[in-house]
């Protein structure tokens, strides 16, 4: 899990428990502001989940370059 990831998570977390602040206190603002930082949670975690792939893949391909005996 990469920092991205991390930061995506928390801002879903902390987005859910302003929403649901902002239902008990019957202030639609809060609410919105909630929702807000949990597509802005999704789309960090989205962005991570597509780094830690491109690392995955980066690192097969320098262990298959190695076993043909490919230098980068």
């Amino acid at each position: 899990m990469n920092k991205q990831q991390v930061s995506g998570k928390w801002d879903e977390t902390k987005g859910k428990v302003k929403q649901e602040w902002g239902k008990a206190t019957n202030n639609p603002a809060t609410q919105v502001e909630g929702m807000v930082d949990q597509a802005k949670g999704k789309v960090k975690g989205f962005v991570g989940d597509v780094k830690e792939g491109m690392k995955k893949e980066d690192e097969r391909q320098k262990k298959e370059d190695q076993r043909h005996g490919v230098k980068r």
